[in-house]
């Protein structure tokens, strides 16, 4: 059956309360309380082509663009590890938070030559923010904006390189399903960023969904896209694999040390904490659900969801064969979903218009109550009939979001010598390397050469 659009081929735990020591004199933004790690899943709409003669025209541009080769490895072929420059003009760097986005700014920055200094609340590869779950999903097309892909294409690249420098298999490529109608924004969206960039891809309709992966259901007017360069990403390993290889190239990490207050000084910036303060000639501040207790007065609002995965067992084997993708689904429910690397259980999670406010995020409620599982057990009974309807396993993090669902990265207004990266929504984690790498551009160069122009701070009026 011809598709509408064809291509040859997607617990308990503790909490330290920060309470500022004091006003900083001369607060030019308004910064103070504590670092976190941050790290984001999100249902952004962005403007697509919705008509199937746009779909037709765009199939065929990705066919005649897209990569010939499918790349399945965990890592390239080794090469040198990399090891800091020497430089005589050695900057001093603050980085608040090393968690997903401060990792990565502290490997990328130490292996620049800067002097790195990090400070977290809790340690690398906590569980107390986003940042946790066992599995994130990593893919090459995307749903939001075509706009992002050149920063996963560098993100990628980053990616292979923090594994090679650090033997540790971080990510492994075993393909992404994006399904949903076939006349939804976000499919004309993924298919817009496969066309503009040549992504490796395939097309499949019901039928021949049915036969390669029986596990899922299509809805009537639905469709598949398999994005073969996607697959999942250890998110506790890698935040804790990226802040020990930014400690191995020079970097220093202050473990349980919540920052009180990053103050603008002239000629660098302050960080204060409850053991004293240290000056430095920028910092990188990445705050994760933090953000509004430590920037009270940003001019833009991030909202701090409560999240909920959820974890369910099998009932055949299908899910656990030769190929094993990840998966997200748009419409009409938006959701993803992971086999878990262990081949026991399906890890589920739902998007931002699903999540309840988190409140205060230093007392994040991680009880979940029967009538919030409510809407899985819906999502299997129509999609996933083959997963029992009984979570093995139920966790609760945080995530920040802005009102057009993407991040904010750049000087913070008044303080150009302080980075931030905040309000990822759900585009976070796959992107973290090249974010990285990006802060550290800021930082040391006050300029990036990536296209961030979308999502800079620069002149930015809406959130």
């Amino acid at each position: 059956m011809p598709l509408p659009f064809s291509v040859p081929d997607s617990s308990t735990t503790f909490h330290i309360v920060a309470r500022p020591l004091r006003k900083a004199p001369t607060r030019r933004a308004g910064l103070r309380a504590p670092g976190g790690s941050p790290s984001q899943a999100s249902d952004e709409t962005s403007p697509g082509l919705n008509q199937p003669s746009s779909l037709n025209r765009l199939e065929a541009q990705a066919f005649s663009n897209r990569t010939a080769s499918r790349r399945g490895s965990a890592c390239a072929p080794a090469k040198r590890k990399e090891t800091p420059p020497v430089s005589a003009a050695r900057k001093r760097v603050a980085v608040v938070g090393v968690g997903t986005m401060g990792s990565q700014a502290a490997w990328r920055l130490a292996a620049r030559g800067a002097e790195v200094v990090g400070y977290d609340r809790f340690a690398p590869g906590h569980d107390r923010s986003a940042a946790g779950g066992e599995t994130r999903i990593f893919r090459s097309a995307h749903f939001e904006d075509s706009r992002y892909v050149p920063l996963l294409q560098h993100a990628d690249a980053l990616w292979d390189q923090l594994q090679q420098d650090t033997g540790r298999e971080l990510r492994r490529l075993t393909g992404c399903l994006l399904m949903g109608p076939t006349e939804h924004h976000q499919m004309a969206t993924v298919l817009q960023s496969i066309a503009d960039h040549g992504l490796d891809h395939e097309v499949l309709d019901a039928e021949a969904l049915a036969k390669r992966f029986p596990q899922y259901r299509l809805e009537d007017g639905d469709a598949a896209v398999l994005d073969r360069h996607a697959g999942f990403i250890r998110p506790e390993l890698t935040v804790q694999t990226a802040a020990r290889r930014a400690e191995q190239l020079g970097a220093r990490i202050h473990r349980y040390t919540p920052v009180r207050e990053v103050v603008p000084v002239a000629g660098g910036v302050e960080i204060r904490t409850d053991t004293g303060s240290e000056r430095f000639d920028a910092a990188v501040v990445t705050p994760g659900p933090w953000v509004n207790d430590l920037l009270p007065d940003l001019p833009w609002e991030v909202d701090i969801r409560r999240l909920v995965s959820a974890w369910y067992v099998p009932t055949t084997d299908a899910w656990f064969g030769e190929e094993r993708p990840a998966f997200i689904r748009t419409a009409p429910t938006h959701c993803y979903g992971l086999p878990s690397p262990d081949g026991v259980s399906v890890k589920l999670g739902l998007s931002r218009a699903l999540h309840r406010p988190a409140g205060d995020p230093n007392q994040l409620d991680r009880t979940v109550r029967p009538e919030e599982l409510e809407i899985f057990t819906d999502l299997i009974g129509r999609h996933m009939p083959d997963l029992h309807p009984d979570p093995t396993r139920l966790s609760v993090y945080m995530e920040g979001y802005t009102e057009s669902s993407r991040p904010l990265v750049g000087p913070l207004p008044g303080a150009d010598n302080v980075v931030l990266l905040a309000g990822f929504s759900g585009h976070g984690f796959k992107l973290s390397p090249a974010f990285g790498d990006i802060a550290a551009d800021l930082a040391l160069d006050g300029t990036s050469p990536r296209p961030i122009d979308f999502i800079s701070t620069l002149n930015r009026a809406e959130a």
